[in-house]
């Protein structure tokens, strides 16, 4: 058991959609548990990925192409966790600020937010304070993480944080800033709750910051 998972999070980590799935499927064959295979092959590997990208050991094409061997993995899965009740950690609704086009950035903060447990519902770009108010009210989720590649575009993220102040809801969600051109000055600025440099580091503090705020609801 240990050996199967060790190897769908190796040829996770190598990209290889293709033998991923087949080995999730032997897994599941075998009796292995949905939440194993997740946790301990799927999960596992694209950690390791995740620690690597911040040590500038691997770079955005790897962690692309080993992005989509989890999902590869997590398709196989997902009929199998809904039978057994695996839930996400939380919830978050992520997208690139108005008039900003670019989507690398935040597709690499998808992958690892799902990573980390959690359900992601990604807005894509051109995303308005309006829209982003709006999906929250549907969605109801624990973070909202805002993604900018411009400098021009970055004060998008001060109107989306004044337009959750201006509904009154400002305390219910946290909000999270990165990009290019982003600092932990500016995050402070617009009045979010965290910067991060890199998509790594996002998820964990997203994570991180999930659990302390289903721990102490406001």
């Amino acid at each position: 058991m240990v050996e199967l998972l060790n190897q769908i999070s190796e040829e996770l980590q190598n990209g290889k959609a293709k033998i991923v799935k087949q080995l999730v499927e032997e897994a599941i064959e075998k009796g292995i548990s949905a939440k194993d295979i997740l946790e301990q092959g799927l999960l596992a590997g694209i950690d390791v990925i995740a620690v690597k990208f911040k040590r500038n050991e691997v770079y955005v094409p790897e962690v692309i192409i080993s992005a989509r061997a989890m999902n590869a993995g997590v398709e196989v899965l997902k009929p199998h966790l809904a039978e057994s009740g695996a839930k996400p950690i939380g919830r978050a609704l992520i997208g690139t600020v108005k008039g900003d086009l670019h989507d690398i950035g935040k597709n690499l903060v998808r992958m690892m937010f799902e990573g980390k447990g959690i359900e992601v519902i990604d807005l894509g770009v051109d995303v308005s304070a309006e829209q982003f108010l709006e999906e929250y009210k549907k969605q109801k989720s624990d973070v909202i993480a805002l993604s900018a590649l411009l400098t021009t575009t970055m004060d998008e993220m001060k109107n989306t944080v004044e337009i959750f102040k201006e509904a009154g809801i400002r305390d219910e969600i946290i909000i999270m800033v990165g990009g290019a051109p982003v600092t932990d000055e500016h995050c402070k600025e617009a009045g979010a709750d965290f910067y991060a440099a890199d998509a790594a580091t996002g998820a964990e503090i997203a994570k991180k910051a999930i659990l302390e705020k289903r721990n102490n609801p406001v």
